[in-house]
């Protein structure tokens, strides 16, 4: 009998019966008050009057009349240089220990995000509130003592003058609690390997040794590991070596493109619940299994606005018009799509983190990510974005019951005509192109009311290219690195698909 199992879940299902819904919007202003509060004598509270601000009537408005919006470029060469180079008190009190190495998808230079103890305890925090959720998924006791493999970037911090430096799930393992190191796999020793290759290697190797009952990594990388956790015991399927595993948190792009190929790795279904953490700070997770949809959360040491993602308000490289409105959490309406702004405990300033969300529930305050800024394609008008073309992708693998875990594409211009031209990421045989492009095409004008009045005007059709899912993986590592963070861009601008065509045509 599962008497921890039990224990631990009659704790969770306890917390769970006595936490009642909090009000987003009071929530929020408390959250903005605490941080203009805590920062108000760091230089950029005093050069933005932090304590005018909390002294007016409607702190929420001025804080947004009176700090501009801040991309990474903006915050970093007027402000967090200063703390790289050692100085204290700039954006946030004190200076932090870590920075979060993150190159996303936008290519090899790694931006230095700080994260300071107090985004550090807000991110420990967000992951209880994650596990107090469980009590909605209906898991059995046994499932709370199973161990859970953490598939993250290296914990083997680079030491940069008196910081650390790594990406924020190299990060956020090192600092793990004590009580939740036993849990903990592949283990502090093999977590440490910087070397992708190496450590997949030694996970495949101790695999028979866990007892692994959850799965937390990007769906891609993670995808990598189990086939060749597989391919090294000569398995069948993931089961065959942990028989027990039944959770999937998700995190850094959408399952979606991924579900097909997944399930493929395993003998039987198992919860996949999504959570949003980024190098900037763990922003929502999903606390119900009834949606895909993620729970904002609003108590936890970042503050929201939201930017109706609308073409007049975005510029075409994905920044925001200073004109442009933005909204509390109190305004914000169903199904529009906006462009998250941030401010946090690490001290990003109403800060561009670049996604766009739309909200699928208000009472709940829970999201969906729709793409990134820079990841629409609108160049001819179409306004795709990334989560119509996940959607899509996967219309594709059910009408052709093939598996795409990978895709890119751009508008590229052909003999002065503009094209959509698609990569997917297929081990499909002689794939019919000109059908497929078809499908696509027939899809996305049903499903996007611009792209089709585009198809009507300047686009001029669709271009397919089927290449093996293992060109993207080598592309990542190639141009960035293996595992952790690192995703692969969905829309590419024409210089860069250049590149990418010229590689995929040499592999």
């Amino acid at each position: 009998m599962a008497i921890i199992g039990n224990i631990i879940k009659g704790v969770i299902n306890l917390k769970e019966a006595i936490t009642f819904e909090t009000n987003a919007v009071e929530e929020q202003q408390k959250v903005l008050k605490d941080l203009l509060e805590k920062a108000k004598n760091t230089a950029f509270g005093k050069h933005y009057k932090f304590q005018d601000i909390l002294d007016s009537e409607n702190p929420e408005q001025a804080f947004s009349e009176n700090i501009p919006f801040h991309d990474y470029n903006k915050m970093s060469e007027e402000w967090w240089h200063k703390l790289v180079e050692g100085e204290s008190d700039i954006t946030w009190p004190g200076k932090p220990d870590y920075f979060a190495l993150s190159s996303g998808t936008t290519g090899k230079t790694s931006k230095r995000i700080p994260v300071t103890d107090d985004m550090i305890e807000a991110i420990q925090q967000a992951g209880i509130k994650q596990v107090f959720a469980l009590s909605n998924f209906d898991l059995p006791a046994e499932f709370f003592e199973k161990e859970i493999m953490m598939l993250g970037s290296s914990t083997d911090l680079n030491q940069n003058k008196e910081h650390l430096e790594g990406e924020i799930s190299g990060i956020s393992a090192s600092r793990i609690p004590d009580w939740f190191r036993g849990y903990y796999k592949p283990g502090e020793k093999i977590a440490k390997i910087d070397d992708w290759d190496e450590r997949v290697s030694h996970i495949a190797k101790n695999a028979k040794n866990w007892d692994i009952g959850a799965l937390s990594g990007i769906p891609s990388w993670l995808e990598l590991m189990l086939s060749e956790v597989i391919k090294y015991h000569n398995a069948k399927t993931i089961h065959d070596v942990w028989p027990n595993l039944q959770v999937y948190t998700s995190g850094g792009v959408a399952f979606g493109p991924y579900e097909k190929s997944f399930n493929a790795l395993l003998e039987k279904p198992i919860t996949v619940i999504d959570t949003y953490l980024a190098s900037e700070g763990f922003i929502a997770y999903q606390e119900r299994p009834d949606t895909k949809a993620m729970k904002l959360i609003v108590d936890n040491g970042i503050y929201f606005e939201f930017v109706p993602f609308k073409p007049e308000y975005v510029n075409q490289d994905g920044s925001i018009k200073e004109s442009a409105p933005c909204l509390s959490i109190a305004d914000v309406e169903l199904d529009q799509d906006y462009v998250l702004i941030i401010s946090t405990v690490s001290g990003a300033w109403r800060y561009l983190i670049g996604d766009t969300i739309a909200f699928t529930n208000l009472e709940k305050h829970e999201i969906v990510i729709t793409g990134r800024t820079k990841f629409f394609l609108n160049t001819v008008g179409s306004q795709l974005s990334v989560n119509k073309m996940d959607d899509a992708v996967q219309y594709l693998e059910e009408k052709l019951d093939v598996k795409i875990p990978e895709y890119t594409l751009a508008a590229k211009r052909i003999n002065d005509e503009f094209y959509h031209c698609w990569y997917l990421g297929s081990e499909m045989d002689n794939p019919d192109t000109e059908q497929i492009a078809k499908y696509l095409d027939d899809f996305l004008a049903e499903a996007n009311k611009n792209y089709k009045v585009a198809r009507s005007k300047a686009l001029k059709g669709v271009k397919v290219t089927v290449v093996k899912p293992a060109v993207f993986h080598e592309w990542s590592g190639s141009n960035k690195k293996k595992g952790g963070q690192v995703k692969m861009e969905r829309v590419m601008n024409e210089e860069k698909f250049e590149a990418w065509e010229d590689f995929a045509k040499g592999h």
